[in-house]
């Protein structure tokens, strides 16, 4: 038995071969040679046949480039850059240096066109059905575009560019204008400072009466029972008002030293304030593009889910049963929930940056360049250590604490001195504990009358040494100081291993990110040539025996359509990732942010309208410039 079944299968085998398949109402004839090709049939009345064929798939509007950035000399020759790549100039220092390969200028450009509104026609394309027949590429090629992401009618929409949110991250934001505040409070201790020695000028008027009578120690006896005193002039008076006006030569001396090193610190921290707003821009600015891209690419995976859900309907029910209809719109749905949060995150983060510009916060940011756009100002393969010397280096918040460190080393000698250089009274008449005018005219009388009138001038002078505390308290002073300097030291040593360790996480997310966007760009055309083969493959059959089946099943192209979309959402993510991250790295090494935002921006600066509603308070009114 075994011997005739097997002779059998090997006789139907040499028949088959020799024949073709028949064809199937999901599957369309195979075409024949041109010279034996019949005339084409009538169209057929079943209603389950296959009633027209789908239009050929068509790529939209945005191309997916190589990841590649045109070369150091193209941008600083003005020569305009590809909108998929840009890099700036590696005049920053030695770390900036160029990659092994690069792409030539000649690329293909793209441009990006305007927002459209939901339903309105791309002005690129023609117009297309309902359908999304058309938003495929052909089978094989794996290149995919995408319409723009439109903005809804009730949107308001704020067209910038990276080179000029930069632009404005430099003076716009909070931090930079409480950095700037601080600036402003230093200078001021510094002047007050610096004049502990002028004396300060008095006038004012002076009227004592005595009633009752008192001792005349010189003779011993009873002076007249009241008498009146009234003087008006005026002195000087030290800038220590007190009990005893004094000035302290040790602080006029040392408090100069203090404050101007505290004048340092806070200038250093305007520039950290700045390469953070930098950071904080240039995080939200990706992040606005990332969930942007997503959007498109979301919209674009609902149109091709519509379309195969329309596609796997008019299949033959004998091949496919309903439940592969409802499991396709089961994904659409999911498709349309994910656009919907797509674009949900994308005013978020239109919001995060407004907030940091201090731009309309009603406004939706509509960036100028691509989605895809990739910025490249260091090379991730340059070693870790170079990295962090520079960081240590540059970073302007080692050289607030430095100045830190100093200030609290001239309180250390300021207290040193404090026993060894005098203070210096100043007094009038009856002082201390008395008048403070030491010049002026000045009048006497028994009892209510004033008749005897006069010049007078007192002026007392003193030098006095002091120890606090039998000198106790001075070494209680000087080990306070100490104290402080060693919380100083401890905060800049603290700073110091952060900066280093931001270095280190810097790099490795840069270089992963730099690893990924390939890996991301290969997933993505793998997504496309496998969704583009299942999908012209649903229609297709084959036999075997007697049952046809399908060569490609419904689901399969379903899950092909949910990696597509998966590809669209990590690839948009990784080069927004490598983005933010070229941007962390340059904070880590402490670059200021004024070698971006003015001298190499990334292109043109657009004018934008900055201002803002009635109901918020207008930028601009924040602490003058700060100036020594």
């Amino acid at each position: 038995m075994d011997r005739i079944g097997r002779v059998t299968i090997m006789f139907a085998t040499v028949l088959l071969s020799w024949g073709e398949s028949f064809p199937c109402r999901a599957q369309p004839p195979a075409l024949l040679p041109a010279a034996s090709r019949p005339a084409p049939p009538p169209p057929a009345r079943d209603d389950q046949a296959v009633k027209r064929k789908p239009a050929p798939l068509k790529p939209t509007e945005l191309r997916l480039p190589p990841l590649v950035v045109p070369s150091l000399q193209e941008m600083l020759a003005g020569a305009p850059l590809g909108p998929k790549d840009l890099r700036f100039s590696n005049d920053l220092a030695s770390a900036f240096q160029l990659p092994s390969e690069w792409t030539p200028p000649t690329a293909p450009r793209a441009t990006i066109p305007p927002p459209r509104q939901f339903g309105q026609p791309s002005p690129s394309t023609a117009p297309t059905s309902s359908s999304a027949s058309a938003l495929a590429p052909p089978s094989g090629d794996p290149s995919l575009r995408l319409k723009p992401a439109p903005l809804e009618p009730t949107d308001l929409g704020f067209p910038i560019n990276l080179a000029t949110a930069l632009r404005l991250s430099d003076a716009r934001p909070l931090i930079v204008a409480a950095a700037q505040a601080s600036v402003w409070v230093a200078e001021a201790q510094l002047t007050r400072a610096k004049i502990l020695w002028v004396p300060t000028l008095m006038f004012g008027v002076d009227y004592i009466r005595h009633d009752g009578g008192g001792p005349d120690f010189n003779k011993g006896i009873m002076t007249a029972p009241s008498v009146n005193y009234f003087q008006a002039g005026g002195g000087l008076a030290v800038s220590n008002p007190g009990l005893f006006q004094l000035l302290n030569l040790t602080d006029a001396y040392f408090e100069p030293l203090v404050a101007r090193q505290v004048l340092n610190s806070r200038q250093f921290d305007i520039q950290a304030a700045k390469n953070d707003s930098l950071l904080m821009t240039a995080e939200a600015y990706f992040s606005v593009h990332q969930y942007r891209g997503m959007y498109a690419g979301a919209r674009y995976a609902v149109e091709l889910g519509h379309d195969l859900v329309d596609r796997i309907s008019r299949l033959s029910r004998d091949l496919v049963p309903r439940v592969e209809v409802d499991r396709a719109r089961n994904m659409v749905a999911d498709l349309e929930q994910q656009a919907t949060s797509a674009r949900e995150m994308w005013r978020v983060h239109s919001a995060n940056l407004t907030q940091v510009l201090r731009l309309d916060p009603r406004a939706v940011v509509v960036p100028l360049e691509h989605d895809h756009l990739q910025i490249t100002m260091i090379d991730p393969a340059l070693p870790l250590h170079d990295l962090q010397k520079i960081a240590l280096t540059n970073r302007p918040e080692l050289a607030s604490y430095q100045a830190l460190v100093q200030a609290a080393e001239a309180r250390i000698r300021r207290e040193k001195m404090r026993p060894l250089l005098p203070l210096v009274l100043i007094g009038g008449f009856q002082t201390p504990g008395g008048m403070l005018i030491q010049g002026g005219v000045f009048g006497l009388g028994p009892n209510s009358s004033l008749n005897q009138w006069t010049g007078r001038v007192d002026v007392s002078c003193q030098l006095v040494w002091q120890l606090d505390a039998f000198g106790i308290g001075n070494l209680a002073r000087i080990k306070q100081q100490r104290g402080d300097e060693s919380r100083t030291l401890i905060e800049l040593r603290r700073t110091q291993d952060r900066v280093a360790a931001e270095v280190t996480e810097a790099q490795a997310r840069l270089q992963s990110a730099t690893a990924r966007v390939g890996q991301a760009d290969r997933a993505l055309r793998s997504s496309i040539i496998a969704f583009n083969g299942n999908y012209e493959g649903l229609q297709q059959t084959t036999r075997f025996g007697d049952v046809l089946v399908e060569v490609f099943r419904p689901q399969e192209v379903v899950y092909a359509l949910q990696r597509l979309k998966t590809a669209l959402d990590e690839y948009f993510t990784t080069v927004a990732e490598y983005n933010r991250a070229q941007f962390q790295m340059f904070h880590a090494l402490g670059y200021p942010a004024g070698e971006i935002a003015y001298r190499q921006p990334p292109g043109n600066i657009e004018p934008v309208d900055t201002a803002r509603p009635a109901y918020l308070p207008r930028v601009g009114n924040g602490p003058p410039p700060a100036t020594r």
